[in-house]
């Protein structure tokens, strides 16, 4: 992802606006890489060109950074134009949208990597689970869930929790192959991929077609 790509948070002079998407850029490369434990802000003040007093005026701490990071990581491949409703469209349509936009998400080194850093410290940090969660997933079905909400307004679906509905969603979209990813097993095809996530919203909209 470019710099030009990621969404500024605040107000601020074009400079520090540069600095703070070379400190974001830099995390992304790091946290992955090293976990959360394993990156020091000094690491990620050299990786991006700046002092670590910059990075901390920016950003507060590494607790911030890292939810920061994950934040702007799926704002920047799961934008929020994404789940914007359009009644006259085809749902399907819609959907394969955020299926790709998920799926291409998930299945990203980056993501892989931040998968397996939690899921190997998060008995020891359950707190940074939880603020991955919350910063990430969490925003995301809850996007979908009000995109799903304005589909039933508009007679378009039937679901009666959006919210459990959105979860669905997203964990049949990971299927197999993500967790044939995580244990570096391959990575499916495109073609695969595409049939996957076209069964995937078929699916889903059998399950919730209007009755």
């Amino acid at each position: 992802m470019n710099v030009a790509s990621e969404r500024y948070c605040g107000p601020g002079r074009p400079k520090d606006l540069e600095k703070r998407a070379a400190i974001l850029e830099a995390a992304k490369r790091l946290f992955p890489q090293h976990g959360f434990e394993g990156t020091s802000m000094d690491a990620v003040a050299a990786e991006a060109g700046v002092s670590k007093l910059t990075v901390y005026s920016h950003f507060g701490g590494k607790e911030s950074l890292f939810v920061e990071t994950i934040r702007c990581k799926c704002d920047g491949l799961l934008p929020r134009t994404l789940f914007q409703v359009d009644v006259n469209a085809p749902v399907r349509s819609q959907l394969l949208g955020v299926a790709r936009a998920f799926f291409g998400l998930m299945m990203s080194e980056g993501a892989l990597g931040m998968h397996r850093t939690l899921v190997a410290s998060s008995q020891q940090s359950p707190k940074l689970a939880k603020l991955f969660w919350e910063a990430g997933p969490m925003q995301v079905q809850a996007a979908l869930a009000e995109m799903l909400q304005k589909e039933v307004a508009a007679h378009q679906l039937d679901v009666a929790d959006t919210r459990r509905a959105a979860s669905q969603f997203f964990a049949l979209l990971k299927g197999e192959h993500h967790a044939r990813m995580l244990f570096g097993c391959g990575q499916p095809s495109a073609e695969e991929a595409e049939a996957h996530l076209e069964a995937t919203v078929d699916m889903f909209l059998r399950a919730y077609a209007p009755r």
